[in-house]
């Protein structure tokens, strides 16, 4: 509880000068108005910390706390001039914005857990895939906003919160209600239903086969705890929402991650099959093309001959569909995995020269990995694929640290190998190398996971 003496003795602390609160837990601390030049905040607990109208706050040493970054400093400072700032990923953790005003903003993928909201506006803002675990909601204004994916448990407030209606896809899709409004209390009683509830989100429509084998290893990876399917939705478009019931006290967060990455992971091995095929097929209409080339050649010769040619008709067998459906592929081809991780082995010997020899070292570490996956008889030809098509990735971004996207798609591969090697004992070949030269890579590609 915030009380005059509390915030009598913060101020206080804060203007002496050099103050340090190295490490302090600072929860419900008030300083409203303080001057805070100096002031040491380096791994501060920061909760509901309230920052309103402080003065020379940029001049404060943030360390790692959410005062870090000037757009959330600001934002402390003055709670009102949140609309329409784009706080995608921001890290809020904690932050005191009650009564701010964030309408149209954007905060997709923040972390907003422990975050006071009361009485805020956030209407029209995109909440895609926040962290809202502890987060107080009550008597916020959240009508348009679009909730995506949001990750909320029991421990999120939505008490009395004022809301007409909200979009569960981007782009204002998916209106709940679906006409009309939230009558009272309607809006908390809907998501209360969910706390128990992981929502996956597949845009590009459900590859059955990746889905089962993803909802078998989350399982595992989480001691066996139950997932039931409770509903398949068809948005239109590929758009589908799978609705996976767990136990209320799961880790709804982490469930949802792994699936995420597992699925990924799965998915890349399917493709990377669907890949292989596709390449033996066009192989073989090369090689029908050459020797149908050669025997326009032979039947020329022979033309110019006096000999009568018997021509007997060729009964090509019938090509395989190429159709890709959702049932068993277990019997479609042999995937050429020594041909994608011999592939993958010409990428890394193409990484180029540096002066600091750091190029080389990572050539020597991507081997390394690529060896330690070729010889992992825990994996199957699949995985071993997708692994390889993983290492690719980080070889192909480590030539091109400008391209964004390229280091977007290596750090999605680190994380997938991180997440394939966890699945292995610790005395497999594959785990020990992914200890130890992944973080040598994230290093190396200044990435953050």
């Amino acid at each position: 509880m915030r009380g005059p003496w509390l915030r009598k003795i913060v101020i206080a602390f804060a203007a002496m000068g050099d103050t340090s609160f190295y490490k302090a837990t600072v929860t419900d601390a008030d300083f409203t108005g303080a001057t805070l030049k100096n002031v040491n905040f380096n791994r501060a607990i920061l909760t509901r910390t309230c920052f309103k109208d402080t003065v020379k706050l940029n001049l404060a040493r943030p360390g790692n706390t959410l005062l870090e970054k000037p757009i959330v400093r600001d934002l402390l400072i003055n709670p009102s001039s949140g609309e329409e700032k784009d706080l995608s990923k921001a890290n809020l953790r904690g932050a005191y914005l009650k009564e701010a005003n964030l309408q149209r903003a954007n905060l997709k993928n923040a972390d907003i857990s422990g975050a006071t909201f009361e009485y805020a506006n956030l209407s029209s803002a995109n909440l895609t895939e926040v962290n809202a675990v502890y987060t107080n909601f009550n008597s916020a204004y959240l009508t348009g906003a679009c909730l995506e994916n949001w990750n909320i448990d029991t421990t999120t407030k939505l008490d009395n919160v004022d809301c007409q209606y909200v979009y569960l896809l981007n782009n204002e899709k998916e209106r709940q209600p679906s006409s009309g409004d939230f009558k009272t209390g309607e809006f908390t009683k809907l998501f209360e239903e969910v706390f128990d509830t992981v929502n996956l989100i597949f845009e590009n429509g459900i590859d059955w086969k990746a889905f089962i084998e993803t909802m078998k290893t989350v399982q595992v990876e989480n001691e066996d705890t139950p997932l039931e399917v409770s509903s398949i939705e068809n948005k239109g478009d590929g758009v589908f929402v799978v609705k996976v019931k767990v136990p209320p006290d799961a880790d709804k967060e982490k469930i949802h991650q792994e699936f995420e990455e597992n699925y990924q992971l799965k998915l890349q091995a399917v493709e990377a099959k669907y890949k292989a095929l596709l390449d033996a097929k066009e192989n073989e209409i090369s090689s029908y093309h050459r020797e149908n080339a050669n025997m326009m050649e032979i039947t020329k010769i022979l033309a110019s001959r006096p000999i009568n040619i018997e021509t007997k008709a060729m009964n090509n067998s019938p090509d395989n569909s190429t159709n890709i459906t959702t049932g068993d592929i277990n019997n479609t081809g042999n995937l050429n995995t020594g041909k994608i991780i011999k592939d993958v082995n010409n990428t890394i010997d193409n990484i180029s020269e540096s002066d600091n020899n750091e190029n080389e070292q990572l050539k020597t570490s991507l081997k390394e990995l690529m060896q330690a996956i070729e010889t992992e008889n825990e994996l199957d030809d699949e995985e071993k694929a997708g692994a390889a098509n993983n290492v690719k990735t980080i070889a192909k971004a480590s030539q091109k640290p400008e391209d964004e996207g390229l280091q977007k798609k290596a750090t999605r591969a680190v994380k997938l190998l991180e997440t394939l090697a966890k699945g292995l004992k610790p005395a497999n070949k594959l785990y020990t190398a992914c200890q130890s030269i992944l973080p040598q890579i994230v290093t190396f590609l200044g990435i953050t996971l």
